[in-house]
């Protein structure tokens, strides 16, 4: 039998399910980022001001989990993503799973781990308060790349 909770918020129903053997609960549906940055990227992507209503229903509709990349915007979809959460929502409500590997630009550390500042775009800081910790997922997708 699957360990599934549904919880009723405002008329909707949200599906909560187990995040493999984590323990965590994530709502079935999961917010893709890819859309939310700068459309310096992209001409598609929505910039800070127009992402954060997308983001904030979300939340009020019970979305407790959030997919992002550091390539997304080269960045700046964690950074929006981030703010969003710090100003919507407890940190510890919410799984985000974001990605490493893809280029973040030419040079040789703009890549794979290296170039990766995501968890200080995810996690900022608020108001001078001590960061506190949340739940993150980081993937790394790609392959090693031959010397």
């Amino acid at each position: 039998m699957r360990d599934v909770t549904i919880v009723n918020m405002r008329e909707r129903i949200v599906e909560y399910v187990n995040f493999g053997h984590t323990g965590l609960k994530v709502s079935r549906l999961c917010l893709g980022c890819m859309t939310y940055g700068t459309p310096k990227w992209r001409e598609w992507v929505l910039d800070e001001e127009a992402s954060r209503p997308f983001i904030q229903r979300a939340l009020e509709a019970g979305i407790n989990f959030f997919d992002t990349a550091d390539m997304y915007s080269l960045g700046e979809s964690e950074r929006v993503l981030g703010n969003a959460i710090r100003d919507f929502v407890p940190r510890d409500e919410i799984v985000i799973a974001t990605k490493v590997y893809n280029p973040m630009g030419d040079r040789p550390n703009q890549r794979g781990l290296a170039a990766s500042t995501s968890w200080s775009r995810l996690m900022p800081r608020s108001s001078g308060s001590a960061q506190t910790t949340s739940t993150c997922t980081r993937f790394t997708a790609g392959t090693r790349d031959a010397d």
